[in-house]
């Protein structure tokens, strides 16, 4: 990790945890995570939000003022609310990305939850993700969420990313190994 992104997301982790703390205080951990998926949402979709929190062009009063106002008018929770308004004031806007991706983990940690990343040669059905999500569990103790995308290349079979393991059973892995252990003989 870069310098650059090893700071932001240290802000990004300490501003994280005290709004997860003050939420778990509050009971709101379902109106926190409504607020982080909104406000994802909404920068997943609007260039103007993306600018605003990344411009150093916009006075720290005009970014708390807008930040406060699409607070407001997204219904976020108070304690996210107020601490947007404290970050723009302290021109730490920039790691609104990096804060919504702590506070999901930190979200997912409260759930005994953890997300599998799986990679397929062809789109699984309801039935093969459902059963691939209760084996995962079975595996590793907490309740998988899976998130899958399709990449042809890799022939046939499956990856899958839990946390920092990795399993491949991808066909294309498999010729790759073949294709090393000939080059060895030959």
């Amino acid at each position: 990790m870069s310098e650059p992104a090893s700071i932001s997301a240290g802000i990004a982790e300490r501003y994280a945890t005290a709004i997860f703390e003050i939420a778990q205080e509050n009971n709101d951990l379902d109106g926190l995570e409504k607020s982080i998926n909104d406000l994802g949402a909404a920068l997943a979709e609007s260039a103007d939000l993306r600018t605003l929190i990344q411009s150093p062009l916009i006075s720290r009063s005009e970014q708390e003022a807008a930040i406060v106002a699409i607070a407001d008018k997204m219904g976020l929770t108070p304690v996210m609310k107020n601490a947007l308004a404290l970050m723009a004031e302290k021109r730490r806007l920039f790691v609104v990305p990096q804060l919504i991706a702590a506070l999901r983990a930190k979200l997912a940690e409260a759930r005994n939850e953890v997300t599998a990343d799986v990679v397929t040669a062809k789109p699984l059905t309801k039935a093969q993700t459902e059963k691939l999500a209760k084996v995962l569990t079975e595996r590793v103790g907490k309740t998988v969420n899976v998130n899958t995308t399709v990449d042809e290349s890799l022939i046939g079979g499956l990856v899958v990313k839990v946390g920092s393991k990795m399993i491949d059973t991808s066909i294309r892995s498999k010729l790759n190994s073949l294709q090393n252990a000939m080059k060895e003989v030959g």
